[in-house]
């Protein structure tokens, strides 16, 4: 192994997945009911290949929860519990982003302001050193990097490059060049290129333009992404911008990256407002990969596509329509950790 430490892609062995638990202190609690049967399918399904860590904020809350996973049929004795506050439960933003280093890992706990000052975060943005103080993880280094960043906004191949949307990274840090923003990007994720989109968005998504609902790597010299093949749909002119631009892509080789289009829901809406339902917002686990999915028509053709781009993996929906409430889906709310780092 390299003395560099290195960004792994999310499809390399994990240890477990991270989640934290919804309840009543949470903006979830008008809809708590269906939020819980939500996280707990996703908490099955992770239990049945690998460990799940999940966070509660206290042991009553921890026993509600023991019961909610058992009757979904959670394998618990795949479960860690750990007792932390937390104000939200978007852990692919809040949560740790792990390199891999020849002993061990570095733990990057970057800045968390929640999407730009938009809540209250600071109990989120303690999560990480937080964690590392309970002792959760072996041979790690745990580094605090004074610069926002959301898991959800970069995505890598685990072999040097990186993938995100010009729009969110400005937004975050807009007293910085690009070349700046850049900089900091390959220095502390030890990444040797950046490609960047111009163009991508979803309605009812307060991330600024997160890469994880847009457009993720199935393999180094693969993409899946979010299409819309409706031209009356006000997504249809940027998305179909942002495909011409993954097409302008090109791999480490200098090949065109392999490119696999998702199609594009029916309008969801709630009280008016339209929901950010992207099938992009994907979890790869071990040995499958858990897809979003909304009760809608193009759920299956979704289905099949996933399954094109991931072919040795199983293809698992989780029906996610009562995530989007709160503007995020499946992988929003999960961070995977790589094999090696729980203790």
């Amino acid at each position: 192994m390299s003395d560099t430490p290195r960004f792994p892609a999310e499809w390399e062995p994990q240890a477990a997945v991270l989640m934290a638990w919804p309840h009543s202190g949470t903006d979830w609690a008008a809809r708590l009911d269906s939020t819980i049967a939500c996280f707990s399918a996703i908490a099955a399904a992770i239990s049945r290949r690998e460990t799940l860590l999940l966070l509660v904020p206290d042991a009553a809350i921890e026993r509600a929860a023991r019961v909610a996973l058992a009757e979904a049929g959670t394998d618990l004795t795949r479960v860690r519990f750990v007792t932390l506050p937390y104000n939200d439960t978007w852990l692919r933003d809040s949560g740790p982003i792990s390199l891999r280093t020849r002993d061990g890992f570095e733990l990057l706990d970057f800045h968390f302001t929640a999407w730009g000052g938009k809540f209250e975060a600071g109990l989120d943005d303690r999560i990480v050193s937080e964690m590392a103080a309970q002792g959760l993880f072996r041979n790690v280094e745990h580094r605090r990097i004074d610069f926002a960043l959301e898991g959800g906004g970069i995505e890598t191949d685990g072999a040097g490059t990186l993938l995100s949307t010009w729009h969110c990274l400005r937004e975050r840090h807009p007293d910085k060049s690009r070349a700046d923003i850049e900089s900091v990007l390959k220095t502390e994720l030890r990444q040797h290129r950046v490609l960047w989109l111009e163009h991508g968005y979803l309605e009812g998504d307060d991330t600024d333009a997160h890469i994880d609902t847009l457009a993720r790597f199935a393999s180094e010299n693969a993409i899946v992404y979010q299409g819309c093949e409706d031209p009356e749909d006000s997504h249809y002119r940027e998305l179909r911008a942002m495909a011409d631009e993954l097409a302008q892509l090109r791999t480490v080789a200098g090949e065109p990256y392999t490119l696999h289009a998702l199609p594009w829901p029916k309008p969801i809406l709630d009280a008016g407002r339209r929901l950010a339902a992207s099938y992009a917002n994907f979890l790869i686990i071990n040995g499958a990969v858990l897809m979003p999915v909304y009760g809608d028509p193009a759920d299956a053709r979704a289905l099949a596509v996933m399954q094109q781009a991931f072919p040795a993996h199983a293809i698992i929906g989780i029906p996610c329509r009562d995530l989007i409430w709160q503007n995020g889906s499946l992988h929003c709310c999960t961070m995977q950790l790589p094999e090696g780092l729980l203790k």
